[in-house]
């Protein structure tokens, strides 16, 4: 009987079946990187607002805090975008009649909101609490980016899943004081730059459990002394036994032994008794992690954490 194929369609079936795997691996590949794209994770995507409004000239330019917009950043689980109101507030006086800031006289004369497009819009399966990161020493910087230089407003990261499991997995790199969660331009610790941090003695799980600077506290300054207990009152009483730096008398604190606190104030603010000097950011954040308590990508007990 005669054959139905050739010899050559051995090979033929075996270059089509090596095809076929490639075609296959090469989909894959394509779909992993489209998801990733900013086609679909609209990273550096600026989107059309009903208003061209400028972090940079705000931020930068007239030096307004960011707090001063988003008033809930630190009490909510939404930063919050601020009501016509907050932008009427100097609108009122300056800039009154340019034709790009028409749809805020609008909307204050007839108390329609601003339709602001959504810029960091997560799936709604995902649950994101703001004031708990902003708490535990995340700087703003850290998922928007340099605000301060954004002209216009634009996703900065990806924000997938990844993104956020890769500094779950190591929030050491990213945690700051929080005195230093505003500061757009913090690059962290350096031998140059060296950070001082110490605990309060206040205990908890809080920001409020550390107090960190910049300036040596070495050098015992009568700023740094007024900067950790602003209510005590400088005497002429020269520094001696149980007095501090600023004349005002010391005592141990009376929970932990550490620290010192204010004898004559009833709150009982805690001074702290030593400071630990950090040159690398590794180093802080591992003792921040410590002082805030903040768990690790493998200590989350259940998914609904992040998931609802």
């Amino acid at each position: 009987m005669a054959q139905v194929f050739d010899r050559s369609s051995n090979a033929l079936a075996r270059m089509s079946l090596a095809l076929t795997g490639l075609i296959v691996i090469a989909l894959g590949v394509a779909l992993n990187e489209l998801q990733r794209s900013p086609w679909v994770t609209r990273q550096g995507q600026r989107p059309d607002q009903p208003i061209p409004f400028s972090h940079k000239h705000h931020v930068e330019g007239l030096g307004l805090q960011c707090q001063y917009c988003h008033t809930q950043v630190e009490k909510a689980a939404y930063a919050g975008i601020p009501p016509t109101k907050t932008c009427i507030n100097c609108h009122s006086q300056i800039w009154t009649n340019a034709d790009y800031l028409e749809p805020v006289r609008e909307s204050w004369a007839t108390g329609a909101s601003i339709q602001w497009i959504r810029v960091h819009d997560l799936p709604d399966y995902v649950y994101f609490n703001h004031d708990i990161h902003v708490n535990k020493g995340i700087g703003c910087a850290s998922c928007h980016g340099r605000v301060d230089e954004m002209p216009l407003m634009y996703q900065e990261n990806t924000l997938q899943m990844e993104w956020c499991l890769n500094c779950h997995r190591n929030p050491a790199v990213n945690l700051r004081p929080t005195s230093e969660i505003y500061n757009m331009a913090w690059a962290g610790p350096s031998s140059s730059k060296p950070v001082w941090c110490a605990s309060t003695g206040q205990g908890g799980p809080t920001a409020g459990a550390v107090t960190c600077t910049t300036d040596d506290p070495t050098k015992a300054s009568p700023e740094l002394a007024m900067m950790q207990n602003p209510t005590a009152v400088p005497s002429e009483r020269n520094s001696s036994a149980g007095y501090g730096q600023s004349g005002t008398q010391m005592q141990p604190h009376a929970a932990t032994g550490e620290g010192q606190t204010v004898s004559d104030v009833p709150s009982g603010i805690v001074m702290p008794a030593s400071y630990q000097k950090f040159t690398r950011q590794d180093d802080l954040g591992k003792y921040l992690m410590a002082q805030y308590h903040i768990r690790s990508a493998n200590e989350l007990s259940s998914c609904e954490t992040c998931h609802r």
